[in-house]
């Protein structure tokens, strides 16, 4: 009769912790979600780096994400949101190109201010014939239009186009020191003065 082999110990588990249990729950919902696109559109998720590279240089360019999904051979918006998830790196050069694309979308605001063409029309008279110009009321109440919704939107997305006042203590930022002005302290204030009042005469 064989002797029996000892059994090895079982290694204790490692407790799970509410960190793991969340990326856990995040991987999950991406997954799903993944499938549920690839259902509904028939596009593969996988990421691309040529694709991503492309999408951050428009995204420099000012064009929007939603817009830049829409052209033919890009995959849909969601697949750049789990992209973006799995891979900071990629969420990092996403967010450094929205940077740059808010400067071209303010570039583009001079743009449109600056072109005056179809601001003017020829003014006709019955007969067709042109008699003077007339201000294209239309066109310049458009490119206001144009130009106001992009700044809104500047203003939103990024601090350095914000009409924002920050009040801050210092140069650094720090909040700004309050100091008691209770009446306690108010009368302490006048009795100093009043001492050395008295210790000057």
């Amino acid at each position: 009769m064989m002797p029996e082999t000892p059994k090895s110990p079982r290694k204790p588990r490692k407790p799970r912790t509410q960190e793991t249990e969340t990326r856990n729950a995040v991987r999950k919902v991406v997954m799903d979600a993944e499938k549920a696109v690839n259902k509904i559109t028939g596009r593969k998720t996988n990421y691309d780096p040529e694709v991503a590279a492309q999408i951050c240089e428009m995204i420099s360019e000012g064009i929007p994400l939603r817009q830049i999904c829409r052209m033919e051979g890009m995959p849909p918006w969601r697949n750049i949101y789990f992209w973006m998830a799995r891979d900071p790196d990629l969420a990092a050069h996403i967010a450094r190109a929205r940077e740059v694309g808010y400067d071209a979308i303010a570039e583009e605001c001079l743009q449109i201010a600056d072109d005056g063409t179809n601001d003017w029309m020829e003014k006709l008279n019955q007969e067709g014939q042109p008699i003077g110009w007339q201000l294209n009321g239309e066109h310049v109440q458009r490119s206001k239009i144009r130009i106001e919704t992009r700044l809104k939107l500047l203003a939103k997305w990024s601090n350095k186009y914000s009409d924002k006042t920050v009040i801050t203590g210092d140069a650094n930022g720090a909040p700004i020191k309050t100091e008691d002005a209770s009446s306690g302290r108010l009368f302490e204030l006048i009795r100093n003065l009043e001492m050395s009042k008295r210790a000057a005469d």
